[in-house]
Formats: structure tokens, C-alpha cells, sequence
């Protein structure tokens, strides 16, 4: 399935502008994350469209979030090895913990993005281009900050061998110029 397929059948799910921009937001982080490691990025760039495609059916009830999708994408004939990281990147309703580079590169890319939006909404200008990464990181120190991001989801960037810092430069570049609504 090409990204244009894929976006219009997110569509078909999702409804809500600002968890459109999420998906996307999440869709440009795994393709930096791909080019970084090397692997395929429209692969990646999926995994990272299509994570909450059944976030809206599910009402977000993390027992289920994540699970639905599993036979929306079977059917859509998306790879097997992004429906598996999309069925993992909610822990509480996966059956298999996070094991794969993608797994992990998944729930921490699509973590990040909300402690990203939510750090540039206290800027004066209000983009994500303006934020610092050292600004990320301090606002991720502060667990009220946010308070629904979790940041050991974030954390398990140096799972796949990247700092912290570097992690959260590599996602601010990757979002610097997309026009999300937030």
C-alpha cells in the first residue's frame, strides 16, 4: 500500500484533526528514524501513519487500543512485521511485549510527538521549529508537564541505541517544517 492509500484509509477511522496531525506527525518521525537506521522508510513512515487508525472505534480504551486495527490493516494488505509494532506500541493491550528495532522505535517516535506539540504551545510563537530540544528535555523532567505522555515510552529510544538528546534533535528535525495543527 502506497502513503497516499494509507492516509486516505486512516481517514476512513479517524475524524479528529488533531489526531490526524499526530498520525502524520508520528508517519515523519519513523521516516527520519528509518533513514537514520537504515531500514525501509515507507515501511517505517506506515507504522507510523497507521499506529491509532482504530484509536476513535476504541474510544482509546487501552485494553483494546491497538488490537482492532490488527484486522483493518490485515486486510488493507499492510506488512506484517508494521502490524506487529502497531499491535505492540500499546502495552496494555498487546499480547507480546516491544522486541523489534520498529517495535521500540514506534512507541517512542509516536510518544514524543505529544511532548513536542505540548512544548511548543508555551512558545511565544507557538512552532515546533522554535523549540530547543534541551527545552524537550527539561519539560519531560517535569512529570506535570504533559502529564499523559509517558515518558518511559520516550525512553526506550536508547533501547535502539540512541541518546536521549539526540533522539529528541532527530524528531524536532523531522517535524521542524510540517504544518500540523496541534
Amino acid at each position: 500500500m502506497n502513503r497516499d492509500n494509507a492516509f486516505e484509509l486512516l481517514k476512513n477511522y479517524v475524524k479528529n484533526p488533531k489526531l490526524i496531525s499526530h498520525c502524520i506527525a508520528s508517519e515523519l518521525i519513523m521516516r527520519k528514524l528509518s533513514e537514520y537506521f537504515g531500514e525501509n522508510e515507507e515501511e517505517w513512515g506506515l507504522a507510523g501513519l497507521l499506529h491509532d487508525i482504530d484509536v476513535e472505534i476504541t474510544n482509546a480504551d487501552p485494553k483494546t487500543h491497538g488490537q482492532v486495527s490488527l484486522k483493518i490493516l490485515s486486510d488493507a494488505g499492510i506488512p506484517e512485521k508494521v502490524i506487529e509494532a502497531i499491535s505492540r506500541h500499546n502495552e496494555y493491550s498487546s499480547p507480546m511485549p516491544r522486541i523489534t528495532r520498529l517495535d521500540h522505535a514506534l512507541a517512542s517516535g509516536e510518544t514524543i510527538s505529544g511532548i513536542i506539540f505540548a512544548t511548543a504551545l508555551v512558545y511565544p510563537d507557538k512552532k515546533i521549529s522554535s523549540v530547543k530540544p534541551s527545552s524537550v528535555i527539561k519539560r519531560m523532567k517535569d512529570k506535570r508537564f504533559a502529564a499523559s505522555v509517558k515518558r518511559e515510552n520516550i525512553m526506550e529510544c536508547e533501547k535502539i541505541g540512541i541518546p536521549l538528546m539526540d533522539f529528541v534533535s532527530l524528531c524536532l528535525d523531522a517535524l521542524k517544517y510540517a504544518d500540523l495543527e496541534f
